[in-house]
């Protein structure tokens, strides 16, 4: 009874004490901090990064609980744009549209700070930031012309890479628009020569000037420049004619390099066939480099294969032997077809056809691939060696060559249309993966090595074995892109829409094959002129090789 009473005596007195104070009632709890549940921006969830948007784009954020209106203005900041803010769900869901458009291809990031409230007084536990890339503008930035009109301005505004910004000295090709002018290259200014009979007969120069070129080139080469066993290295000095290294060990003769200068001096050639004294001399002139190359040299002491590299210094240092298949065909056709230091069939069947990257026979995208890497490689393989041999009708032992070339182009085609990797930028319009300039660097871009970077020299160089899907690529890249890429010397190397990249660069390499696969999609005018030379005819048929015009 004692602890009874005494209990009931102590509840009175704390209900006597409390009323003492006033009767406050028990605080309320804080108010719960919040998390973001999630976003979309034009119907896209949850992406921090979101490319291609429109340029009225609608960001919805939504909450767990009613947002203080009072906290937005500052917490919410789309860079410097001004916003509207439609409050929903009982202020738990804010839409968000810029007031007016936002500018195309550009960026744009929107962040919500933890300075946002809760109505009832929470804080955002974690800011959001959501980065936003805007589309390309559809709109056409040039006139609509002929497609004939529009082959011959990317045609002859890309042959100023190669007439206009040629080395003074020597008139040959500059590597590259954004180096050391003075390098120039052996490759590239091959492709070049083979630009002038183009340009002559497109009227984009007269044949007297692009006589007088050819003369200051092949006088050069005769006379000035460096040479290693009759063949050229990979880089020349164009005012002196030493030799560039290219790497460490690269400082003496490209076989490679060599074939494709070859390929375009025997073109030059074919075209300056005129009787009077000059084109006369000019043509003993191109014989006598031609000659002069040691092809058998680089089977290194007899091997059935030919070697890349050597050096006077460093020999065969390199030690690097060209087989399997890649953009090397041309050096062997070449030195097969040479009338003084030629190498037999077995070292086409047993170097070149022996690489364990050779046969391939897989079917890619519906397309079977007779020949080389895993979806093709670079799309530089189907051009190189073919700017000047015909792959039409071209078969050998291992393949057929338009089925080659023309399935390895839809190859990747297919592949960039496809888009696995989810570039933005990508589609059947936006196509082409090759060796370029790259954000930051140079690579070789393939469906195997995907960087997010557009090659235009890649679909416009296929434009022969897919005319369709090319020629809507160079439109794209002219019509609705060339405001970024087109410029003075035709279309920059590269560019990514998915990480708003655009070359200032040109090269050499990448101008001269649209120049000549543009015209031999018109005219088959350069394969005509290679395949005209009897020692190129001879030499395809001693490996092996059958062709309407062999």
């Amino acid at each position: 009874m004692r602890k009874i009473l005494f209990g009931v005596l102590l509840f009175h007195a704390v209900l006597i004490s409390a009323c003492k104070k006033g009767g406050d009632p028990a605080p309320a709890p804080p108010a719960a901090d919040f998390s973001i549940n999630s976003w979309d921006v034009d119907g896209t969830t949850n992406q921090n990064d979101n490319r291609g948007i429109t340029v009225n784009p609608i960001i919805r954020l939504y909450f767990p609980a009613a947002i203080d209106r009072a906290t937005v203005a500052s917490a919410i900041m789309l860079q410097t744009i001004n916003y509207n803010v439609n409050y929903q769900n009982g202020d738990s869901l804010l839409v968000i549209q810029p007031k007016s458009a936002l500018s195309y291809l550009s960026k744009y990031k929107l962040t919500v700070s933890n300075t946002l409230k809760s109505k009832a007084g929470g804080n955002l536990i974690f800011p959001v930031e959501i980065n936003m890339l805007t589309a390309y503008d559809t709109s056409k930035k040039f006139p609509v012309i002929s497609d004939s009109a529009l082959l011959d301005k990317i045609q002859q505004q890309t042959f100023k890479y190669f007439w206009d910004f040629a080395h003074p000295v020597s008139g040959l090709a500059r590597e590259r628009s954004n180096g050391d002018n003075n390098v120039v290259t052996s490759g590239g200014s091959g492709f070049g020569m083979m630009c002038i009979p183009v340009a002559v007969s497109r009227n984009f120069i007269t044949r007297a000037d692009g006589l007088a070129r050819m003369q200051k080139i092949v006088g050069f080469l005769k006379n000035t420049a460096v040479k290693v066993k009759g063949a050229f290295p990979h880089w020349l000095n164009g005012s002196t004619g030493a030799i560039i290294p290219f790497s460490t060990n690269d400082d003496g003769a490209d076989l490679v390099e060599t074939s494709y200068l070859m390929a375009g001096l025997l073109t030059a050639r074919q075209y300056f066939n005129g009787t009077n004294a000059d084109e006369t001399i000019l043509r003993k002139d191109i014989n006598d480099l031609w000659n002069a190359v040691e092809w058998d040299w680089f089977r290194r002491n007899g091997q059935d294969v030919l070697y890349w590299h050597y050096s006077t210094s460093k020999e065969w240092a390199i030690n690097f032997p060209i087989k399997g298949w890649n953009e090397c065909l041309i050096t062997y056709i070449l030195a097969a077809s040479s009338t003084t230091h030629s190498i037999p069939p077995s070292v086409y069947t047993s170097g070149w056809a022996s690489g364990s990257s050779f046969l391939n026979g897989n079917t890619y995208y519906g397309y079977q691939l007779p020949l080389g890497p895993p979806l093709g490689g670079p799309l530089f393989f189907s051009h190189y060696s073919f700017l000047g041999i015909n792959p039409a009708g071209l078969s050998d032992a291992y393949a057929n060559y338009s089925t080659q070339t023309t399935n390895h182009s839809l190859i990747n085609y297919d592949y960039c249309k496809a888009n696995p990797q989810r570039w933005y930028g990508y589609s059947e319009n936006c196509w082409g993966l090759t060796a370029s300039d790259i954000q930051n660097g140079y690579t070789a871009s393939s469906p195997s090595n995907d960087v997010g970077t557009i090659a235009p020299t890649a679909a416009i160089s296929s434009l022969p074995y897919t005319p369709a899907e090319s020629m809507r690529a160079l439109k794209f890249f002219y019509y609705v892109l060339g405001d970024k890429l087109w410029k003075d010397y035709g279309f920059v190397d590269a560019f990514s829409l998915h990480d708003l990249w655009f070359a200032n660069s040109f090269l050499a390499i990448d101008q001269g094959p649209q120049i000549v696969m543009i015209e031999n999609y018109r005219s088959g005018l350069i394969w005509n002129l290679l395949m005209s030379c009897p020692e190129v005819k001879a030499g395809m048929k001693s490996l092996g090789f059958n062709a309407p015009d062999l």
